[in-house]
């Protein structure tokens, strides 16, 4: 069918599908103040937009929404049907705590009060 389409309504298509896939995507790259929509997304790496995306490296934030997911050292890649490829060194899932360097009893008091001073 695109044998028969002009190459200006190709593009169109094309701009329009890319427009579409950015305003569905959830999940964004924070790079500093900088933020890149995340078009696909899978567990070895993520795609950006190749006409925005610039040649990332190092460690980025990954959002979906407001809510941090991961902390990701990254390299980008490959260029392929528009999109910048880039894949993960390491990806950590974010917590909103620091972990426990103990172990902590299930049925554990969650405070203790001390009665010895009036």
């Amino acid at each position: 069918m695109s044998d028969f389409l002009p190459k200006e309504v190709m593009d169109g298509l094309r701009a329009a599908q890319k427009k579409a896939e950015r305003k569905r995507s959830r999940r964004s790259v924070h790079v500093g103040d900088e933020v890149y929509p995340i078009l696909q997304f899978a567990e070895e790496g993520f795609a950006l937009d190749a006409e925005h995306a610039p040649h990332l490296r190092g460690l980025v934030d990954i959002y979906e929404g407001p809510r941090h997911l991961y902390q990701a050292l990254i390299v980008a890649s490959e260029m392929k049907d528009d999109l910048m490829r880039y894949e993960f060194k390491r990806n950590t899932v974010a917590s909103d705590h620091a972990p426990r360097d103990f172990y902590q009893e299930l049925d554990a008091p969650v405070a203790l009060l001390d009665w010895s001073k009036p």
